[in-house]
């Protein structure tokens, strides 16, 4: 060892920089007799000698020079800047440590392809989502509204042109249905650079579909002289509009009663006559729907117990009616058979002493007002 020597270690650390960020390559020396320190580059050409700056670039400056240290920074790093640092300290022999410069190439935006807007259901297609400048190769993962599709994904990472960075792609198989009209498919980038922004592409997915068709009732038990809406709720894309009302197969009979306005059909006042099958109908372009409600009218419970009661009093009223006919002619039945009973008493009273029937009518008679007599005597 030489004098002096002894102690003079220089001391640095590798370091990570995303593209266009900022790099500060720091030289540390523990123990420095004043001997100088110098950063140079990977092509081996000085950078730095002590404060003293050696390469014209100006994206390269002194931050702080001293006898126990060395930094200096690196602004806007590109790709280009990656490799491997030299500080060397000036001692005999000279000792030098060396650091490596890692740059990361950041993502572009993904773009998506292969979208067919509007698709039809039924069909089959791929939605491919590509990335460029990655370095290291980025990560491609697929959302449908948000939750992560993890099935039917396809990819492949080639390294570009200039040998340093990547490009990333990434195809999603999908099989169309209803369901996945106004479904937002997202491709994201996942990649060590993208600490802060991340990077995605959004394709909200449009599907043309032929019509469902629901009937929505108002009412569970309709009654006589109630209100009853039926809605035609349609479902289809594009839209299916206006929609038709029938009943058994016609057209409806009572429109006074009737009102059809929009996709519902109203009833301002049911009755027994409104039974029925009752259809809506619905079409596009892609098809035809229907759905038919069965409408049974039952009466009104209110009514019937009306009636009832009505039918009560007049069963009542019957009933005394027929009584009191009973006892008249129950009462002038006897009165009748009483009467008979005394002529033909009075008629054999006569008939005792008389030698016919003509002289017994008369002695009948004679008894009779003798009887009178004696009535009117003794009262």
């Amino acid at each position: 060892l030489f004098p002096g020597a002894s102690g003079q270690y220089p001391l640095v650390q590798n370091l990570t920089v995303t593209e266009g960020g900022t790099a500060n390559l720091t030289c540390r020396v523990a123990h420095n007799d004043n001997t100088s320190l110098q950063w140079s580059n990977p092509a081996q050409q000085t950078l730095f000698f002590g404060d003293k700056k050696a390469l014209r670039d100006n994206r390269i400056e002194l931050v702080h020079a001293s006898w126990s240290e060395l930094t200096i920074s690196i602004s806007d790093v590109a790709l280009s800047d990656e490799g491997m640092y030299t500080c060397s300290l000036f001692t005999m022999p000279v000792r030098t440590a060396k650091a490596y410069l890692t740059v990361l190439g950041v993502p572009e935006k993904p773009q998506i392809n292969g979208l067919t807007n509007p698709a039809l259901e039924g069909d089959h297609i791929t939605l491919t989502c590509i990335t460029q400048g990655s370095k290291p190769a980025a990560d491609l993962r697929w959302f449908r509204n948000e939750k992560e599709i993890k099935a039917n994904i396809s990819g492949a990472k080639e390294v570009n042109a200039s040998g340093k960075t990547f490009t990333v792609q990434s195809s999603l198989q999908l099989h169309v249905d209803r369901t996945d009209d106004g479904v937002a498919y997202t491709c994201k980038v996942d990649h060590v650079a993208l600490t802060q922004k991340p990077q995605q592409a959004t394709e909200v997915l449009e599907v043309h579909y032929a019509p469902q068709v629901e009937i929505i009732h108002s009412l569970a038990v309709p009654q006589e002289g109630q209100y009853l809406k039926l809605e035609c709720v349609s479902k289809g894309n594009p839209l299916p509009d206006p929609v038709i009302w029938t009943k058994d197969g016609g057209e409806l009979p009572d429109l006074d009663r009737m009102i059809v306005e929009g996709r519902e059909l109203t009833f301002t006042s049911l009755n027994k006559t409104d039974n029925g099958t009752y259809r809506c109908e619905a079409s596009n372009l892609l098809g035809t729907s229907n759905a038919e409600y069965v409408l049974f009218v039952y009466a009104d419970p209110n009514a019937l117990g009306q009636h009832s009661t009505d039918h009560a009093l007049i069963g009542g009223v019957v009933a005394v009616v027929v009584f009191v006919t009973l006892c008249l002619i129950i009462v002038l039945g006897r009165y009748l058979a009483r009467h008979k009973g005394t002529y033909l008493t009075n008629e054999a009273k006569g008939a005792d002493d008389a030698p016919d029937a003509d002289t017994a009518i008369i002695n009948a008679e004679g008894n009779h007002a003798h009887t009178e007599e004696k009535k009117e005597y003794f009262i």
